[in-house]
């Protein structure tokens, strides 16, 4: 399987200046394709192919006073800016075709330079780990990385990331065989709520941390001096990075939680079961907030793609299963019930439920019998392959990348550059390929 692992970099002021040249010249082919090609749209004519396209756009337009500055950066950035073009019309003529699960995908939409996210992705012709630790990036120079762990496997590719925050990330793309921890035997159903993060069929109870409510006080704040700048000046562009890293601190607070209690839950439990929320839909009502501040779809994405990792067995059961309604004892449907209640009696058995363990151990029942085959016997774990994707326009998103603090504490330096491909002693807080873009 495909794993991305993300890792601090530290640019000096000159690489900083050949990033933003890189992030700019990427930005401009990408924009320069998807205008060609809305071009030949409009004016009736054939789809330019992904070969034209790219002498079109980079190998001629290299050659032009125009665009002569195309050559200060390497050409595999233009190459995979193209690309990700590429990528993005297929999935859109998939999407209206469909031929493509899920959601509708739009058509691809132009880059701007005031995007708080700016990324580069180089194949391995583009890219060195150096002996010293230092990842080489051609055209760049050496970047200082905070290796915070090894890899396992010499990476395929690494994608150099600039967020909001002012901070670099150089994620590599490795390939990396599961880890199949012993078996436990237990399985467990997990019930996703706001007053309970996670409420297990065990009867354990997660409480959510709620990282964005308790950093309310000082967004607000931040948000008022951010407010009161005016337009276009340097204070504003201070104010807005300080509101950035505010924001960046909580999204790294709730992914390290996330990792830790996802990393639990697989390792203690065989088989894990979760009800396939509708997240888009609840995060458009009166609780947005709070639904969007759990994280749901980033912590069910963490189960999947470690349980195919270890071995395990994930399985999401129906959203339209009524497993507040039905009592886990005797399986009699009693019925639909307010928010309110947390605690009700069976009428059929008389056995008191907790609202939510009750939904829990449904989920188990559920996911249980959607593992058995027709002739009822169970059917062995499947191993799920990572989702595909790179970095790029925001996993999602994303936001976000996954950071491991190591021991000299979130930002800081580490002296350990090693560029080993050993495997990591403890579980790494990776990402799976197609968190971002």
């Amino acid at each position: 399987m495909q794993l991305r692992y993300n890792f601090r970099v530290y640019p000096t002021s000159g690489q900083r200046v050949a990033l933003a040249r890189a992030f700019g010249c990427a930005r401009v082919v990408f924009n320069d394709g998807l205008r060609a090609r809305q071009a030949a749209r409009a004016a009736g004519l054939p789809h330019i192919g992904d070969t034209d396209l790219q002498k079109r756009v980079i190998t001629v337009a290299k050659r032009s006073p125009e665009r002569a500055w195309l050559s200060e950066v390497s050409s595999v950035v233009l190459v995979q800016s193209l690309r990700d073009l590429h990528t993005a019309f297929r999935n859109f003529f998939a999407s209206a075709a469909g031929e493509r699960k899920g959601p509708k995908v739009e058509p691809p939409r132009f880059k701007s330079k005031r995007d708080g996210r700016q990324s580069i992705r180089l194949t391995a012709n583009g890219f060195r780990l150096r002996e010293s630790g230092r990842l080489y990036v051609a055209k760049v120079g050496d970047l200082e990385v905070r290796w915070s762990r090894r890899l396992p496997a010499p990476p395929t590719s690494v994608t150099v990331t600039k967020d909001a925050a002012g901070r670099y990330w150089a994620s590599f793309v490795v390939e990396a065989l599961p880890e199949i921890l012993p078996e436990t035997g237990v399985e467990v159903g997990i019930d996703l709520g706001l007053t309970h993060f996670a409420v297990l069929s065990d009867g354990r109870k997660l409480d959510s941390p709620r990282f964005l409510r308790r950093a309310e006080k000082k967004l607000k704040r931040l948000q008022k001096e951010l407010g009161r700048c005016e337009e276009r000046s340097k204070n504003r562009a201070k104010a807005r990075r300080r509101v950035a890293r505010q924001h960046a601190k909580v999204a790294d607070r709730r992914r390290d939680w996330h990792h830790q209690e996802s990393t639990r839950i697989v390792r203690d439990s065989q088989a894990v079961y979760v009800e396939n929320l509708a997240v888009s839909a609840l995060g458009r009502g009166w609780l947005a907030t709070s639904v969007h501040d759990a994280g749901w779809s980033r912590f069910v994405a963490m189960l999947e793609y470690k349980a195919a990792k270890h071995g395990r067995h994930f399985a999401r059961i129906g959203r339209f299963e009524p497993t507040s309604q039905v009592c886990s004892a005797c399986g009699v449907k009693d019925g639909p019930k307010p928010l309110e209640v947390r605690r009700w009696t069976c009428g059929a058995c008389g056995v008191v439920h907790d609202r939510d363990v009750n939904a829990a151990r449904n989920i188990l029942a559920a996911g249980r019998a959607d593992r058995q085959n027709a002739c009822g016997a169970r059917v062995g774990p499947v191993s799920v392959p990572a989702p595909r994707g790179e970095a790029g326009t925001p996993l999602s998103r994303s936001a976000d990348r996954d950071r491991n603090p190591g021991p000299s504490g979130p930002g800081g330096r580490q002296e350990n550059r090693s560029p080993g491909w050993m495997l990591p002693a403890r579980e790494p807080a990776v990402a799976p390929v197609g968190w971002g873009a």
